[in-house]
């Protein structure tokens, strides 16, 4: 089965209450349009993930980000790929998150996290995530 090795921003912003929200996209193209996920996308031969991850984003939504920890991988088999995702916490530098190729967006609180229809890989670090804007 065929690997492919990509990357996603686990985008977060602090409001002014004091909450953390994250930022998550629908995909608006391909076999999976409608369904939710963490922007970012394929590494390039001669990339860094991190490299790989700012490009994409600003490509995607035309906006600069800082790449910060590593969350984790997610390794899952799609019915016709293998999926390696490399997760990192980031952070908006500059830019307004235009979206590019995605039909919608929106940023999620831990209390509305499980409410869109996400990904089956995306899924498995959910509980992660959550702990990171909780």
């Amino acid at each position: 089965m065929k690997t492919i090795s990509v990357v996603a921003a686990i985008i977060i912003r602090r409001v002014e209450d004091g909450t953390k929200q994250l930022f998550a996209t629908q995909r608006g193209y391909g076999d999976w349009k409608g369904w939710w996920e963490f922007p970012g996308g394929k590494i390039e031969e001669g990339e860094s993930p991190e490299d790989a991850l700012k490009r994409e984003i600003r490509e995607e939504l035309a906006t600069e980000i800082n790449v910060g920890d590593f969350i984790g991988t997610i390794e899952y088999d799609y019915p016709n790929f293998h999926l390696s995702m490399r997760c990192y916490e980031c952070s908006v530098i500059s830019g307004k998150l235009e979206l590019l190729e995605h039909e919608n967006a929106s940023w999620l609180t831990k209390e509305n996290l499980r409410t869109v229809q996400w990904l089956p890989a995306d899924i498995t670090i959910l509980d992660e995530v959550e702990k990171l804007i909780s």
